[in-house]
């Protein structure tokens, strides 16, 4: 019998309850209560015996073909939970390495900053609406444009819900100085706020200052990397009243932007090191950006961080996104090394669905979906790419596969009583009479054979922490040529490898952990 302690909870593995994929699991609380798991090949559930609620993550206990999950009603999954407050001194993200790959603590950004909203409910609603602004300005987007490789390196991505985002964030080093950004992968240029700032948004951290760091550049207006801003923003470069500085904005659907100059300076990803690092210094930035001090661009175009690693890390990186716990932490890695992995499944892979308009984004394409195990019927699965975005939460689906999956989804998960709507969410339930209740697992199949299991953590979304108001975390679009958005709170626990080189994206069931 092996144990494995997570925090507050112990996990004890018997031998032969592995051989038939079961495990069980007691966990101790504070009051010295005890909670009972017991995951079969079938299902997971979760007894308590007493009625205190528990932040236990249960997506960690997924196990083999299951089509059905069941959890305590009243004892959400500590990933659903809104946020956790945390003191910004507390805020320290882990190195290590392993297999000679350097590895970074990745956590949700409310393990890092202190929320600075009183009211929780208006709160996630914010995010929620902020969400959907950011969906609709992809749309808007799409619809307007009609070697030698370093070891793998690794470093730790958190959950930002404290930043007032749902996002994901990770610390960096750029000019020798710490800087928190949020991960996005439908972005291109990578960011921070500068000094002098004529207009910028509170962040916890010191601006970044050009001026102390010995290794900073500014990027001419006649050079190449100035030719690349158009790609990468939408935006041509600008020659400003200085000469030699090339001017750079970036603009979104609902109104944000961040408006600098382009710099470049020294780079440093856990313990690997990139010398003149292209990057947007913001003087004037407004918009959705919560608290975190920039963002981290991880598009395709020639200004990408991915693109401008390519040297060192052969165009692969891939992630693990943790849930909100503070306990939680997933992995950034750059390299196709997989051995720092810690999948449980086997890595499936999907090729990217080209788009000569859209080289930016990353395409998928769906071929099906199952609830529960029962194959969702639409005609519309294959016909059109999805976005795979780390910057979106909930995902998206056109509006004919959103009602099919919603039927089947209502069909299996039936019996409980409905809650209100909540913001983009119209599949809500009132389960906090449950104990126990019984939720269809949702798979994703993509073409090539690949395959990604929602977590259980990625299926509903606690409005309410004592599970009066909980919505199945998916929405429909508002037009049937819309493009489908796969966002980041389907891919929790799950390892998501993108090769730019080889055209293609893996899935694989990972518990994201850092180290």
């Amino acid at each position: 019998m092996t144990g494995h302690k997570f925090g507050k909870v112990r996990v004890w593995v018997s031998g032969n309850g592995c051989d038939r994929g079961e495990m069980h699991l007691t966990v101790d609380d504070t009051d010295n209560s005890k909670y009972l798991a017991i995951v079969g090949p079938q299902s997971l559930r979760l007894k308590r015996s007493a009625p205190d609620l528990l932040n236990l993550r249960t997506g960690a206990l997924s196990f083999g073909e299951t089509h059905h999950h069941h959890i305590n009603a009243r004892a959400p999954a500590s990933s659903e939970l809104p946020f956790l407050l945390f003191p910004i001194n507390m805020c320290k993200f882990g190195k290590g390495s392993e297999n000679g790959a350097i590895i970074l603590e990745m956590k949700h950004k409310d393990y890092c900053f202190r929320s600075r909203s009183g009211d929780l409910n208006k709160r996630l609603q914010k995010i929620l609406l902020a969400d959907d602004i950011r969906v609709r300005s992809i749309q808007s987007h799409i619809k307007n444009i009609s070697s030698q490789q370093v070891e793998a390196t690794q470093i730790p991505i958190n959950s930002g819900v404290s930043l007032q985002t749902l996002n994901y964030i990770v610390t960096v080093t750029l000019g020798g100085r710490n800087m928190t950004v949020i991960v996005d992968t439908g972005s291109d240029l990578t960011w921070v706020q500068c000094q002098p700032c004529r207009l910028c948004y509170n962040q916890p951290e010191p601006l970044f200052n050009p001026s102390i760091s010995p290794s900073f550049q500014s990027v001419a207006c006649n050079s190449s990397a100035c030719q690349s801003v158009e790609s990468a923003t939408g935006n041509s470069g600008l020659c400003g009243t200085n000469s030699q500085a090339c001017n750079y904005l970036v603009s979104y659907g609902d109104g944000s932007y961040t408006k600098g100059e382009l710099g470049q300076d020294h780079l440093v990803l856990g313990r690997t090191s990139v010398d003149n690092f292209v990057f947007g210094c913001g003087r004037n930035n407004r918009g959705l950006f919560g608290l975190a001090s920039g963002l981290m661009g991880l598009g395709r175009s020639d200004l990408s961080l991915i693109s401008q690693t390519s040297d060192a890390f052969g165009g692969v990186f891939s992630y693990c996104l943790p849930s909100t716990d503070a306990e939680s932490s997933g992995s950034l890695v750059f390299g196709a090394d997989a051995s720092v992995f810690k999948n449980s499944t086997p890595i499936t892979y999907t090729k990217m669905v080209p788009n000569p308009q859209f080289f930016s984004f990353y395409f998928l394409n769906i071929t099906g979906m199952t609830i529960g195990g029962v194959g969702v019927q639409d005609s519309s699965f294959g016909k059109s790419g999805f976005l795979i975005d780390s910057g979106t939460v909930i995902t998206r689906l056109p509006p004919s596969i959103y009602k099919a999956v919603k039927a089947e989804f209502l069909k299996q998960f039936s019996g409980y009583p409905s809650a209100p709507g909540y913001s983009i969410l119209d599949t809500c339930f009132n389960l906090s009479t449950y104990e126990e209740v019984n939720i269809p697992t949702i798979k994703i199949y993509f073409e090539g054979g690949a395959e990604m299991e929602v977590d259980v953590a990625g299926v509903f979304y606690f409005v309410k922490s004592d599970a009066s108001q909980v919505c199945l975390a998916l929405a429909g679009l508002q037009y049937e040529d819309a493009i489908g958005i796969i966002g980041n709170f389907q891919q929790r626990n799950t390892r998501v490898i993108y090769d730019t080189k080889q055209s293609q994206v893996g899935f694989a069931k990972e518990t994201c952990s850092f180290m």
